[in-house]
């Protein structure tokens, strides 16, 4: 269907800035596209609990049942390793979480006078 003088166009439907139109606006005009951003996985810490002669079991298996979601059987499994190895881990989160929890249980510990010592490494 060709248009002739005078035909109306519905507005919606008129084409704009096309090639031959006499739009001198150039070849690098267009829609902008923005590239694919590639989110990366945050890296991942361990927190690890150390060992010490003073730290009551019942304490440390509280800890790790309070703070890191742990049942009784999982924090005392957890808290054996500790006694038995001088370290153990507690779980693995990202820095933030896993510098929180650190801080939580220290906190803790100070507020019962226990010198319970934990510490965070990358995983």
């Amino acid at each position: 269907m060709t248009r002739r003088p005078g035909d109306r166009v519905d507005p919606r439907l008129a084409r704009r800035g096309g090639p031959d139109d006499g739009d001198d606006r150039g070849p690098g005009t267009g829609v902008a596209v923005k590239p694919a951003v590639r989110v990366k996985k945050p890296s991942m810490y361990k927190v690890i609990m150390l060992n010490d002669d003073y730290t009551p079991m019942e304490f440390v298996v509280m800890v790790l049942e309070r703070y890191f979601n742990k049942s009784h059987d999982e924090a005392t499994h957890i808290m054996m390793h500790v006694h038995q190895k001088g370290v153990g881990i507690c779980g693995v989160y990202t820095y933030e979480i896993a510098e929180t929890k650190v801080t939580q249980v220290m906190d803790l510990a100070r507020q019962h006078q226990h010198p319970l010592q934990c510490t965070l490494e990358k995983a």
